[in-house]
């Protein structure tokens, strides 16, 4: 390494030659005022003090990474005193580069499944994956939700609900995900034609309490069944099927008979059926090749299944 010269800096030739990279880089960076010359020579030149080497090395260091300026500049302002800066922007690159990834992802299968379909096809699939972003929102989905859901519901109750219903993508997806993802926005995109009702009977009468107990024991009984759907079992009677129409009992309530079990099964077989946003949700998250996941839809069919079975025996 040179000696710094006379006045003890360096040139900006002679820094960018210690640090192996040009002067045009050292230049830019200065400009950006990431690092600081000490002061000009009477010719006008820039001059630098030594520690100006360290600095620069990791701002090349932290380029090489990807950060941004902004962030490289928080990160080597000694003036920033800040604990845990670095980790910070690091963290941040990391985050963006995972979003950047996941939409690269996407942007692979969407690609692949319009490549692949027969040619009769493919306008309609590019119409669908088209719409979608990437990496794609869940918001139409959560909107479909909300105005779905009984007004008066609390807003934790309708959060947790929200947590069930509307499924995340995942992260590198199949092209059969994609194309399940993007008929599901289409299917939550039409409009409801007709004096059809679309919302079950039991949304008529529920204030806040009736909704939270309501969608809270919901919640329960599908966790209680989800295993026997995994396991393929047949519907049939049991604590599953006890929470289910507890639940129902309760926000009407009424106890827990024979009568009002017949009388229910009857006020859920005629309850708008939304069949196939489920089995959408389905596709998208169940892995390529596995065995279908349960659904909040799957669990209430094969608990109304159950409960059918035991009020026509």
């Amino acid at each position: 390494m040179p000696d710094p010269g006379s006045d003890g800096l360096w040139s900006i030739g002679e820094l960018a030659e210690q640090a192996g990279t040009t002067v045009k880089t050292v230049r830019f960076y200065s400009d950006s005022g990431l690092l600081p010359e000490r002061r000009r020579s009477a010719g006008g030149h820039r001059r630098y003090a030594p520690d100006a080497l360290d600095r620069l090395r990791l701002i090349r260091s932290l380029r090489g990474l990807g950060l941004p300026v902004p962030e490289i500049r928080r990160v080597v302002d000694e003036r920033a005193g800040a604990q845990g800066v670095l980790e910070d922007a690091v963290a941040g690159q990391l985050r963006t580069l995972g979003s950047r990834l996941s939409a690269l992802r996407w942007q692979e299968a969407a690609l692949h499944l319009v490549h692949s379909c027969p040619p009769e096809e493919r306008a309609d699939r590019l119409r669908l994956v088209g719409s979608l972003g990437t990496p794609p929102s869940t918001a139409p989905l959560a909107g479909f939700w909300r105005g779905w859901l009984p007004p008066r519901m609390p807003a934790v109750s309708r959060a947790a609900f929200l947590e069930a219903a509307v499924p995340q993508p995942p992260d590198a997806p199949a092209p059969a995900q994609v194309l399940a993802f993007a008929r599901l926005c289409a299917l939550v995109s039409r409009p409801c034609g007709g004096d059809t009702p679309t919302q079950p009977a039991a949304h008529r009468a529920a204030g806040a309490r009736e909704s939270a107990l309501l969608y809270a024991g919901l919640a329960e009984a599908y966790a209680l069944a989800a295993p026997q759907l995994r396991a393929g079992a047949d519907p049939a009677g049991g604590e599953a099927l006890d929470c289910f129409v507890a639940t129902y009992a309760g926000v009407a309530g009424c106890r827990d008979t024979a009568d009002f079990r017949r009388g229910l099964a009857g006020q859920l077989s005629a309850d708008p059926r939304l069949d196939g946003y489920w089995a959408l949700v389905a596709e998208l998250i169940t892995p390529p090749g596995g065995a279908p996941e349960p659904t909040p839809g799957s669990a209430h069919d094969w608990l109304l299944a159950a409960l059918h079975g035991q009020t026509v025996s």
